[in-house]
């Protein structure tokens, strides 16, 4: 089945992209939720006037991300965690603490385009990603440390 993104899905797509997805994935989720619609030849037709009109706007929006890209690329973060004597952390650091440590050196970046790897549970150093746009990402180094 072939639907049309209206936003965008982790690990599937991104805004106004047509994805291949299972029947039931489709049916019961994308489409209920109001994350998609059935690709038919009208469907695609509306979607193909809509890029060429707001093309534009969405040249700007890629522009805007690789600006923010480039102040970003010199960028290294160290977060503070609770550990153990033996430097495991109690929890994990997850994107949440990664968007506040942006926050505090002056980027508003939203929690949800911020990707880590691997998990986060002991002392040392790690990256994670910002997909700042479908075409634009970029590698945040980040320590984590005792506090």
């Amino acid at each position: 089945m072939q639907v049309i993104l209206k936003e965008d899905v982790i690990n599937l797509g991104y805004k106004d992209d047509i994805v291949t997805v299972k029947d039931g994935y489709g049916r019961n989720f994308l489409i209920p939720t109001g994350k998609a619609v059935i690709a038919s030849e009208s469907a695609k037709k509306v979607l193909a006037e809509n890029l060429r009109q707001r093309a534009h706007k969405l040249a700007k929006i890629k522009e805007d991300a690789q600006a923010l890209a480039a102040k970003l690329e010199g960028v290294a973060l160290t977060i503070g965690a609770k550990t153990s004597s033996t430097g495991t952390i109690f929890g994990s650091v997850t994107n949440i603490q990664v968007a506040e440590a942006l926050a505090k050196a002056g980027f508003e970046v939203d929690r949800k385009i911020i990707y880590i790897k691997e998990s986060v549970k002991e002392v040392g150093s790690y990256k994670a990603i910002l997909k700042l746009h479908k075409e634009v990402s970029v590698e945040i180094p980040f320590e984590v440390v005792s506090e």
